[in-house]
């Protein structure tokens, strides 16, 4: 089985050796972020991401000349003043907390298993590129892949387009590895419970205020009418959380944000509704995001201090801010519960994986694939 020393060079996927050493890989993903809080590097990130038919839906010849004669010349500006003011020494935040969520998950991990798994962050815009975590996953060994997307509640504009760009690479792969994807966890009790949990340790430090306002993030409401169940499973992880901190209908409110563009969106309006409170006599509303599983533009910029400013400005007394799961010990937990969930089944994730019966099995391989001629 010889093969032209030229295929290395072009397709590392050519390295495999009978004795190589193989693990499950996680791909950890989410959103993305600029490079940094300039609007160049801002430019480059809308370009890509609302180049996406998932995200934005309209024919082609009708939203390019709107992009690329419009937007990219009006909205990077504007976006990167947003995201220098949340921009942190370790870069953005929303990177910064990916890579803490996915080393801890790795450690998490190992502490669990028995067997090799390894951990790979990917961006589905920006850098590090879902290609980047996949061909890292592939040089670990991995031969079974499970995709988390970090979006509780599926969208096609989040979890399909994240499948779409894993697709793209995995078209060019040779041996494609065997695949799973988590498409949303909006009803997992863990979830639930994490996030119940952080709310209260809050509360216990904060006081509790008035209301609860619970923001998702908005799409257009077309999409609801397109049968994209988004919609249905933010309304359905809003009232799993106030069961289980015993709300009643009055003590909480679910709106979305971050709307874009003159099309109508799902209402009600983050903002409009916290206008309305303060205008009400609301006192103090607190405010948390449950499908933002990390802190980023949109919760630290956009309800920490936009939506801060509208509340106080029309006269309410108290904002409060309810930090995401972030790397918290108890979302890493529900993140590792939920791998070994989709995982049942794979080799590593067996409760008898013995390495050293693996390794012989290696060997014994690879003995007799060089009997048939092989190489490696």
């Amino acid at each position: 089985m010889s093969r032209d020393p030229a295929d290395s060079e072009s397709n590392p996927e050519f390295s495999f050796s009978h004795d190589a050493p193989a693990c499950t890989g996680i791909l950890l993903t989410n959103l993305g972020t600029p490079a940094a809080p300039t609007p160049a590097a801002v430019r480059r990130y809308l370009a890509e991401f609302l180049s996406d038919r998932r995200v934005v839906e309209l024919h082609p010849l009708l939203w390019r000349p709107l992009l690329h004669g419009i937007i990219l010349r009006l909205r990077p500006k504007r976006a990167a003043h947003a995201y220098a003011k949340v921009w942190t020494p370790e870069g953005s935040p929303l990177l910064a907390i990916s890579r803490r969520q996915a080393s801890a998950l790795q450690a998490e991990l190992h502490n669990r298993l028995r067997g090799p798994v390894r951990v790979a962050l990917a961006m589905r815009y920006g850098e590090p590129s879902i290609r980047a975590g996949l061909e890292q996953l592939r040089d670990a060994g991995a031969r079974r892949l499970l995709v988390l997307p970090l979006y509780p509640q599926y969208s096609a504009t989040t979890t399909a387009s994240t499948f779409d760009a894993i697709a793209r690479v995995l078209m060019g792969w040779r041996w494609l590895p065997e695949l799973r994807m988590v498409t949303h966890y909006h009803d997992a009790p863990g979830y639930i419970r994490a996030l119940a949990e952080s709310i209260r340790g809050y509360w216990d430090e904060h006081g509790r205020g008035d209301k609860l306002l619970m923001s998702f993030h908005g799409l257009p409401r077309r999409n609801l009418l397109a049968g994209d169940p988004y919609h249905c499973e933010c309304q359905k992880t809003a009232r799993l959380l106030a069961e289980h901190l015993g709300l009643g209908p009055d003590d909480y409110l679910v709106t979305f944000q971050s709307r874009f563009g003159r099309l109508e969106w799902l209402q009600p309006y983050t903002d409009a509704t916290l206008r309305e409170l303060a205008r009400s006599g609301t006192g103090r509303v607190d405010t948390v995001c449950p499908g933002f599983p990390a802190d980023c533009l949109e919760t630290l910029e956009e309800m920490d201090m936009q939506n801060r400013d509208i509340f106080l400005t029309e006269g309410g007394r108290e904002y409060h801010y309810i930090p995401a799961l972030n790397d918290d010990q108890r979302h890493i937990e529900f993140l590792a519960d939920l791998v070994a969930a989709h995982g049942a089944g794979w080799p590593e994730f067996a409760a008898d994986w013995d390495e050293s019966a693996v390794q012989a099995a290696r060997r014994a391989s690879q003995e007799r694939a060089r009997a048939l001629g092989a190489n490696a």
